[in-house]
């Protein structure tokens, strides 16, 4: 099932073969000298990576994420790391996952990756959290605490070691990949944690505001008022705020655009939509460019750009 690569070079056309098959957005845009000491491990399954190697050289690397999801570390003495113009923390494992990353350093360094698909990686997060609309998506790119860190770091090591030895067991392997995958989504400000962290809110819930959140994902695309959801709920409509508020810190209008936003985002990125517009409007967003705002501020990226990668 899965495969064992090790290799070991002084040439740096063997290193850009090698990172680009597993990456292939990595770019190698700057090393010097061009003969340099290279060495390389890994474990590729069919929707997940494992990789460790080190490179001694003065290098700029940088990684453009679209179809992949990509957790790693970089170990040296001298590294520098940056996401689209933002510096990056470099004593901690960084998260590649929308927009571009650089990376420099001079002397010697380890490199530690997890290199996920990023379809898989969004069924299995949907699952886990019971979220069958949730959208991946990188909300920070540093490990959230020294903790989250610290964890991070003992689950490669465990997976890395682990998969080495079990590569060829199915069950096994796509356990350590699961575990590797929800390691990671926990260990940085994502999405992942924003579904689980309503899934709980939900639950834990007055009867009133569930019967609400139910009325809402159901009937999103209708044309939907504060009253009309408190009639549905069974309960007055300062009520039904009341209730929200203190249940969810939120308002029965703001979690129905946040369910909108999602449903709009979801369908552009099926890339059958006919126009941005049209599917504001199917969404219940008068407004194009209201939407295209909200969209921004949630997604980090224009409705339009969406559209354009699928």
């Amino acid at each position: 099932m899965g495969q064992i690569l090790t290799t070991r070079s002084r040439g740096i056309d063997d290193v850009e073969r090698v990172w680009s098959r597993f990456v292939p957005s990595a770019r190698l845009e700057r090393v010097e000298p061009r003969t340099i000491s290279f060495s390389w491990s890994s474990v590729e399954l069919p929707r997940f990576s494992v990789v460790s190697y080190e490179l001694a050289a003065s290098v700029h690397s940088s990684v453009q994420m679209d179809d992949q999801i990509m957790a790693c570390r970089v170990l040296g003495d001298d590294v520098r790391l940056d996401a689209e113009g933002r510096a990056i923390d470099p004593r901690r494992p960084w998260l590649a996952a929308d927009g571009g990353t650089d990376a420099w350093w001079t002397g010697t360094a380890r490199v530690r990756a997890f290199v996920f698909d990023r379809s898989d990686a969004e069924r299995v997060a949907r699952v886990a959290a019971g979220d069958d609309r949730l959208v991946l998506r990188r909300i920070d790119p540093t490990a959230r605490d020294r903790e989250a860190a610290t964890q991070w770091e003992r689950t490669f090591s465990h997976v890395s070691a682990s998969l080495t030895a079990v590569h060829d067991d199915p069950l096994l392997s796509t356990e350590l990949h699961r575990h590797a995958l929800l390691t990671t989504l926990a260990t940085f400000s994502t999405s992942y944690l924003d579904a689980l962290d309503r899934a709980r809110q939900r639950s834990a819930a007055p009867r009133t505001v569930r019967r609400a959140i139910m009325h809402i994902e159901a009937h999103a695309q209708d044309p939907l008022t504060l009253d009309d959801i408190a009639v549905a709920s069974g309960i007055s409509s300062r009520g039904l705020q009341h209730a929200f508020r203190r249940a969810l810190d939120t308002t029965p209008m703001e979690y129905l655009r946040r369910v909108r936003l999602s449903g709009a985002h979801e369908e552009l990125r099926t890339g059958t939509a006919v126009s941005v517009a049209d599917v504001a409007r199917r969404w219940g967003f008068s407004s194009a460019s209201r939407f295209a705002r909200y969209h921004r501020e949630h997604y980090g990226q224009n409705p339009a750009q969406v559209a354009r990668m699928f």
